[in-house]
């Protein structure tokens, strides 16, 4: 039951994946400016800029363009930045894990910091600890990132002449530092997602809390630890599953702006440059990756959704 379950979510999951091609491919050549015309730095004739461009492949019609560069894609070939002339998958190989690694961190903080809470302002509800995390809550989803970010390195700069590590150590090099320049950027990164996931488990479990079975645990003498983590959790757990499926992929288009603050060469901030440059086959293969993996999640997060209920399946 459940493998027919993930291949009727994964029948639904290859359109999607099909019309956000489409999408990735079109929507870049609507940004202004002639990407020929930047790289000939704008002083040269216009016979020059036609057979420049006829040489990279613009001047044929779009949907020809876009047949082609599905084709390739298919085949694992994401082509060729117009501006290096280095295959844009290589490219993302050297950048993926970076972006990875600040999305994964994120990831864990957001999880650490909103499941304990969450679950304690549940079980105190309106107390001081409550009051107290539902106000910390509507603050980390009301502050952007981008300028918490730009705060953390300016205002201690200013006052106490210290500023957080920027710049990128490799792993191979030095572990620790590699590790250690991260942690900052993937905090901020991950506070809204904290947020929303704290208040969602909050909410889902006082419902839960409010139901028979719960009471009928209550009354034969379990302890609080017993009925929040065995009763009440594992129900009240399946909307904050779901919701994390949708802050994963805000957490990885996050480290567009967070990259580029911090100095981190990962994909977001590739694909930041790419944009300023409008190196067109480097913008569609940044995000043709993202949106597989978004795909990739949503069928994870699926999976998880069915085997925590089971009713799901049918």
């Amino acid at each position: 039951m459940l493998r027919r379950y993930l291949a009727k979510r994964l029948a639904v999951a290859l359109p999607s994946l099909l019309i956000a091609s489409l999408i990735v491919f079109t929507l870049p050549r609507l940004i202004p400016g002639d990407v020929v015309a930047m790289m000939m730095e704008e002083k040269a004739y216009a016979k020059d800029l036609e057979e420049m461009r006829a040489k990279l492949g613009l001047n044929r019609p779009i949907y020809v363009q876009y047949f082609e560069w599905l084709g390739r894609a298919a085949r694992g070939d994401l082509g060729e930045s117009l501006w290096t002339r280095r295959p844009v998958l290589e490219e993302i190989g050297r950048r993926l894990s970076v972006t990875l690694e600040i999305a994964a961190l994120a990831t864990v903080f957001a999880l650490t910091i909103a499941l304990p809470i969450g679950v304690l302002s549940a079980t105190r509800q309106d107390t001081v600890w409550d009051y107290v995390a539902r106000s910390a809550a509507i603050l980390g989803l009301s502050v952007p990132g981008f300028w918490l970010a730009t705060l953390v390195i300016v205002l201690p700069a200013i006052w106490w002449g210290w500023r957080p590590l920027t710049g990128f150590t490799e792993f191979s090099k030095d572990a620790l530092a590699h590790v250690t320049q991260l942690i900052l950027p993937a905090f901020i990164l991950g506070i809204a997602a904290a947020a929303a996931l704290m208040r969602l488990t909050r909410g889902t479990l006082l419902e839960v809390l409010r139901q028979d079975y719960v009471r009928t645990a209550w009354a034969k003498g379990l302890s609080e630890r017993r009925v929040v983590l065995k009763h009440t959790l594992r129900n009240g757990i399946i909307p904050v599953v779901s919701l994390l499926g949708t802050q994963i992929p805000q957490l990885l288009g996050g480290t567009v702006i967070i990259e580029t603050i911090f100095g981190l060469p990962g994909m977001g901030r590739f694909l930041f440059d790419a944009i300023n440059q409008r190196d067109y086959p480097v913008i569609q293969g940044v995000n043709l990756v993202v949106v597989t993996f978004v795909v990739f999640i949503n069928l994870t997060v699926d999976a998880l959704y069915a085997v925590l209920d089971p009713r799901i399946r049918y």
